[in-house]
């Protein structure tokens, strides 16, 4: 710890508040004592601290387990600190080789940038954008040139670049490691030079990459920053980490009705812990409800109170009460108020020719499965018969829980 901070800067209630902001539900903050000075520091000066968060655009949308780190980065945004929103658009075409056992593709310019056009304006959903400074490290790093490279390189060793779990896995078990592979972390790390940040937020699977960081700023003669990791956020489904492979994800541009039912299917274990690292309730308030929960209370009380707020943020409190009433009408059997009409010809047809036409299967054989398993309703009664043909009319037709369609046949 700096001496001299320890006696110049007192610790207040006000830097135990932000403490504790900058700790609910993080997994590490390196080192805790380095950043207590720090807030003490931007307390006594009026300085705010710079705080960064670099993201890649390996995909064109953003999922809510990426607004984990964001949820804290706009925490520590209300408490008056800079907040910078890095778009990695040269460490993109690198690749992060952070807890993969094969070399990663990169990406080409062109999809960098098409997917870069959106990643702000989702982060600004949580993000205050007034406040929020965005910045592209290529601004930088395309300057360095070969030359700067190469004396970046020399500011870290191979036996240290090794020590890397999935670098020193790799190598063990005899798989590739591209020696373009070991400058994304030094790339990262410059990123903080760069920008002087005091602190640098990631998930828990770019710690590395955030040590370089405070490493290279010791290099380069600045006071390190500080490192804080959050947890990375199970899924749907509870056991992996919430990503678009696995098809656990909710995505911030989805719509209302989908976001707030796919957040009411969590379980109720997992129904904290979405609480503690995505709601802004304040951890008081949460004790609280959880104290009721387990007094009697129903869960889902508090699962459809998470998922009002969730939907509100990326929507609007208006579309998370019409995205409740919605659930509410579909588990009882009703219909939507909202359900797409389509106008179909062909009288009498087959039920699985319309349910493709209608968009509501996505083949005859897909139509047919989902008849066999007993999700299809006509006008709400349960269709068994594959060979079922209708007859000029209008009809209501639903395909599982969320899916239904206004079908005008002739």
């Amino acid at each position: 710890m700096n001496q001299e901070l320890v006696t110049k800067y007192p610790i207040t209630d006000g830097v135990r508040k932000a403490l504790a902001v900058t700790l609910r539900g993080c997994e590490e903050l390196i080192p805790e004592n380095e950043w207590i000075q720090k807030l003490a520091k931007a307390e006594a000066t009026g300085v705010p601290l710079r705080i960064k968060l670099g993201l890649d655009p390996t995909a064109p949308d953003i999922h809510v387990g990426h607004t984990v780190v964001l949820n804290k980065m706009r925490q520590l945004q209300d408490l008056g600190h800079s907040v910078i929103f890095l778009i990695g658009d040269f460490t993109t075409m690198i690749g992060d080789p952070s807890g993969r056992n094969s070399t990663r593709p990169a990406l080409n310019r062109e999809q960098i940038e098409a997917n870069a056009q959106t990643y702000y304006k989702q982060a600004s959903l949580v993000l205050d954008p007034a406040r929020t400074e965005i910045r592209y490290n290529s601004e930088w790093s395309d300057p360095l040139g070969a030359r700067g490279m190469i004396e970046l390189a020399s500011r870290y060793t191979v036996a240290r670049m090794m020590e890397r779990n999935d670098f020193h896995d790799r190598f063990k078990a005899g798989q590739p490691i591209s020696v373009h592979e070991f400058l994304y972390p030094l790339m990262q790390g410059y990123d903080s030079v760069a920008l002087r940040s005091d602190l640098e937020l990631g998930g828990t699977d770019q710690k590395f990459n955030l040590l370089m960081g405070r490493h290279l700023q010791v290099e380069y003669g600045q006071e390190p920053q500080c490192i804080l990791t959050m947890p990375l956020l199970e899924g749907l489904d509870g056991i992996d980490k919430m990503s678009k492979s696995k098809n656990n994800y909710i995505g911030i541009s989805e719509d209302a009705n989908s976001m707030f039912a796919k957040v009411l299917s969590i379980s109720d274990v997992l129904m904290w812990k979405w609480y503690t690292l995505l709601s802004f309730q304040s951890e008081t308030a949460i004790a609280a409800l959880k104290a009721e929960v387990a007094g009697g209370r129903n869960p889902k009380d508090a699962k459809v109170a998470l998922a009002k707020e969730i939907t509100a943020r990326f929507h609007s409190p208006a579309a998370a009460d019409a995205a409740e009433q919605d659930f509410i009408n579909r588990s009882k059997g009703g219909v939507p108020d909202d359900i797409a009409e389509v106008t179909l010809t062909g009288a009498p047809l087959g039920i699985g020719a319309l349910l493709k036409a209608a968009g509501l299967a996505s083949s005859g054989g897909d139509a047919t499965r989902l008849i066999e398993g007993g999700g299809v309703r006509v006008d709400s009664s349960v269709v068994s018969d594959k060979a079922l043909k209708l007859a000029a009319g209008t009809y209501v037709v639903q395909v599982g829980k969320r899916k239904f369609a206004k079908v005008h046949l002739s």
